[in-house]
């Protein structure tokens, strides 16, 4: 098993061996435009200095929401309105979700990043869609798989003509309620051949856990992003807002904005030891 990716540059975005470390963070779901934007611009200044690029993370829309009276979004036109605005406003590349073909080339036109999500996973006409907007293409290890299965799901895109992929780790489902990390799934996935991110704040979550909406325990966060950090990783992933309880989606695994630089010190200080060892 080899663990060294290959790096994905596309723009101003590189990920991978030689790059810094890739920051993925932001709202779980597009809220109205003051609020989306007032916590981008919060975010970028919170990171200032930081030796790391940051990615500004937001759904235009949850398709998989548990219950059809949560939140699910502004929608693709009006999200990626604010998305768009945001970028202007912060200079931040942008990530976004696309749960349909037909979004896919409307979301490239905003979005520097598009993000496969993990449900969705081995949608073949999701995935060939995405890989024909020549974006980097982030696609989110389904719950249900195995590390190695993800060759299969990284082909199709690459088979589409598009090689620039990352993948994202974010737990696998271990009985009810649960999703647990299993560590050996970061050189593992990385052997693939492209760079691996690893997502703290859904690793936490607890799917459907509140009935009509997921649970989770940010306090958990830290200490699993530690540990993948020491495992090695080429990005983070974390959704943060400045006040979680009052989130319109996934609330209880998103940290608070104030505690994401604090988190980032620790992980990039056990990367430089890492380096350290040789």
């Amino acid at each position: 098993m080899n663990p060294t990716p290959r790096p994905v540059t596309d723009g101003h975005v590189s990920v991978g061996p030689g790059h810094p470390l890739l920051v993925i963070a932001g709202l779980c779901i597009v809220e109205d435009q003051i609020s989306t934007l007032r916590q981008a611009v919060a975010l970028k200044e919170s990171l200032s200095g930081l030796p790391v690029t940051l990615i500004f993370k937001s759904s235009y829309d949850k398709a998989n929401r548990s219950s059809l009276a949560t939140y699910r979004g502004p929608g693709m036109e009006e999200g990626l309105r604010i998305l768009a605005q945001v970028k202007k406003e912060t200079g931040l590349p942008i990530l976004t979700d696309v749960h349909e073909p037909s979004h896919c080339g409307p979301a490239a036109e905003i979005a520097d990043l598009l993000q496969i999500p993990a449900f969705l996973c081995r949608q073949t006409d999701l995935l060939q869609a995405a890989a024909n907007t020549g974006r980097i293409i982030n696609i989110k290890k389904g719950q249900f798989m195995a590390p190695w299965d993800m060759a299969a799901t990284v082909g199709k895109v690459i088979d589409s003509g598009n090689d620039k992929v990352t993948i994202t780790e974010r737990g696998v489902s271990f009985g009810y309620n649960t999703l647990v990390n299993d560590f050996r799934a970061l050189p593992q996935l990385r052997s693939l051949g492209h760079p691996v991110i690893f997502d703290a704040t859904h690793s936490v979550q607890q799917p459907g856990g509140q009935g009509d909406r997921s649970g989770g325990d940010r306090e958990m966060v830290p200490y699993l992003a530690r540990a993948a950090a020491a495992v090695g990783i080429d990005g983070l992933f974390c959704e943060v807002h400045e006040d979680p309880e009052k989130a319109r989606s996934d609330g209880p695994n998103t940290l608070y904005l104030d505690t994401l630089r604090p988190l980032l010190e620790e992980v990039l200080a056990i990367e430089g030891a890492l380096k350290m060892r040789g």
